[in-house]
């Protein structure tokens, strides 16, 4: 009994042992496991911070994390080639230090379009608005969402960003054509690309001399490639766009061909006024009403409005200066009976310089990116282009072809010192402001010898640097004949409304009838009612344009006609089929679509 009693009373002490081992074990598993928890969630706090420093908008780190992890990034894309493509990421990722952007795959990813290693030949997308430029190049890697695992924590950025390449924001002309016109336009492009957005810039260029200007495309802060190293190593956009619109572009550097316009043109000055005017909104410049600005229909009203208008007047300091600017002022002024302004980015900030161009009769300038600036002209105005010595007007043209879009409706001249006596170059300069004294000597001779710089491919040919870098006495003279000659073929400058620029519609209701006359002689009459849109335009000309082509035949007969029915007997031949189409033609040659093809037979 009594050794019952010792044995059950050993059994009951190894019991409370084990419960007492097991509540120890237990406590000391919940412990750890509340610490895991705790050491979880101070660093997921601190990651929040980390992207709270990046952005101001609120983010649920575990929520935004556990999102990439389960789904992964997905991208669907616009356009067809990699010069036309803009692309939409959801968790698009980049490493600081590898420097590549990264697409993780999980069983939720997409990519449309999926272009497997196509996606090299020779990329996804171009990250800059210059077409095709190997180093504008856009790629990412691919790994499996497990990766992350293993990767430092990432730092996510709520904002929805549009990433893109600057391609040379030192210089005025690229930051406007290249960079500003096309952000603002693929922004527009993309409702949720609004002016909450974030602007990143990977190209890997400093802050440069016009970040001002890229601050006008959103109320949030630029973010640089050299910046995103100081937000971690991994970062993560949780919704982004990559690339640019090219739709706004103008001109080509002369990469592959020599430079001058784009052989494609999609542009409109109108588009390109609207953009001015948002900047100029954004810089809180005060617009100048344009209605009547220069015409008027009594003495008193002219002589009102000559006594307002002036010409502005492009100062350089360091380079291609007008050496005789004074004179050059006081010329314009006795021609003109004009006040005449200076202006000069070096000493003005951009946005007076903008108030003052934005409303002058005309913008007087040697060649140089400060003539991007005639965008802010109003309708009607001149932009008279200086060039130097032995430089061709019709070679470099990036303002007269902005100046010549519809829409822009400003009067382009250019005048060319024509005498050598009246340049001095630099021979002794840096290469890249037009020095040749590192050049064999050879063929220093016979750039100096050169009258004209022949055609030549971007960017660096020594002769073209040594000629556009020239300092230029103005022949006065010369100068004002040109500018009087230029003047008078300007179209009459009286601010009528625009021109409308709408298309016309289909015509409607289009009929043949045939009838035979003899058995070598034929007759086919057209007919058709005016498109529906037109009775709402005050349309100064309408024209009908009419197609007609014999069925199996590859060539067809254009005609021209005013009214809205003719009868055709020239080339009609019996007992034959014709197909025939007929179009609206409106004033400056606004062509309405082809209405439904008629087929005829006589």
């Amino acid at each position: 009994m009594r050794a019952s009693v010792a044995g059950w009373k050993m059994n009951l002490g190894a019991l409370l042992n084990g419960l007492l081992v097991s509540v120890v074990a237990a406590l000391l598993w919940k412990y750890s496991k509340l610490s895991e928890h705790a050491a979880q969630l101070e660093e997921e706090l601190h990651m929040t911070q980390q992207s709270q420093e990046v952005s101001q908008a609120r983010i649920d780190y575990h929520v935004a994390l556990q999102s990439l992890q389960e789904h992964g990034t997905r991208m669907v894309c616009s356009g067809k080639m990699h010069t036309d493509r803009v692309c939409r990421f959801d968790y698009l990722c980049y490493s600081s230090e590898a420097e590549e952007f990264m697409f993780f795959h999980s069983n939720s990813s997409f990519m449309l379009p999926n272009l497997g290693s196509r996606r090299f030949q020779p990329a996804l997308l171009d990250l800059s608005s210059v077409e095709d430029h190997n180093t504008q190049y856009f790629n990412f890697l691919e790994l499996p969402a497990a990766a992350l695992k293993f990767m430092p924590k990432p730092v996510f950025v709520p904002d929805v960003t549009l990433i893109l390449n600057r391609f040379n924001p030192d210089n005025l002309m690229h930051v406007f054509h290249d960079d500003l016109l096309p952000a603002f336009y693929t922004m527009k492009q993309y409702s949720d690309l609004d002016d909450e957005a974030r602007l990143v810039f990977m190209e890997g260029w400093g802050e440069g001399p016009y970040l001002d200007l890229y601050r006008l495309l959103s109320t949030k802060q630029p973010l640089l490639k050299e910046q995103l190293k100081n937000f971690g190593k991994l970062m993560c956009f949780t919704k982004s766009y990559v690339g640019l619109s090219k739709m706004t572009t103008w001109y080509q550097y002369g990469f592959v061909q020599p430079q001058g316009p784009k052989a494609n043109i999609l542009v409109s000055g109108n588009e390109i006024r609207q953009f001015a005017k948002a900047l100029m909104e954004r810089m809180n410049i005060t617009l100048l009403e344009e209605a009547g600005r220069y015409g008027g229909s009594s003495e008193q009203e002219k002589e009102r409005e000559k006594k307002e208008d002036y010409i502005v007047v492009f100062s350089r300091s360091t380079t291609r200066l007008i050496l005789n600017e004074a004179e050059l002022v006081m010329a314009l002024a006795q021609e003109f009976q004009m006040r005449v302004v200076t202006v000069s980015l070096e000493d003005q900030s951009f946005s007076s310089i903008i108030q003052m161009i934005s409303g002058a009769f005309m913008l007087v300038s040697m060649h140089g990116a400060q003539l991007i600036s005639s965008l802010f002209l109003p309708r009607g105005a001149a932009v008279v282009e200086l060039f130097p010595f032995a430089v061709n007007p019709e070679q470099y043209t990036p303002y007269k072809t902005l100046a010549s879009l519809p829409g822009m409706d400003l009067h382009y001249v250019s005048w060319r010192n024509t005498k050598e006596a009246n340049t001095v170059t630099h021979p002794n300069r840096p290469w890249e402001q037009g020095g040749i004294v590192h050049l064999e000597k050879e063929e220093q001779e016979r750039i100096l010898a050169s009258k004209d710089v022949p055609r030549h491919l971007c960017c660096r040919n020594p002769e073209w640097l040594f000629r556009i870098y020239q300092d230029t006495l103005v022949d006065i003279p010369s100068f004002l004949s040109v500018l009087k000659d230029a003047m008078k073929t300007r179209p009459n400058s009286k601010k009528a409304k625009t021109a409308s620029t709408v298309h016309p519609g289909r015509v409607r209701e289009a009929r043949c009838q045939t009838s035979v006359q003899t058995s070598s002689e034929a007759k086919l009459s057209v007919s058709w009612q005016i498109p529906w849109n037109l009775k709402f335009l005050k349309v100064r000309e309408v024209k009908y344009e009419v197609w007609i082509q014999e069925q199996g035949e590859n060539t067809y007969m254009p005609h021209i006609l005013l009214q809205q029915n003719y009868t055709f007997s020239e080339n009609i031949k019996p007992f034959t089929t014709y197909l025939v189409w007929v179009r609206c033609i409106f004033n400056k040659n606004l062509l309405g679509p082809f209405a439904d093809v008629l087929t005829c037979r006589t």
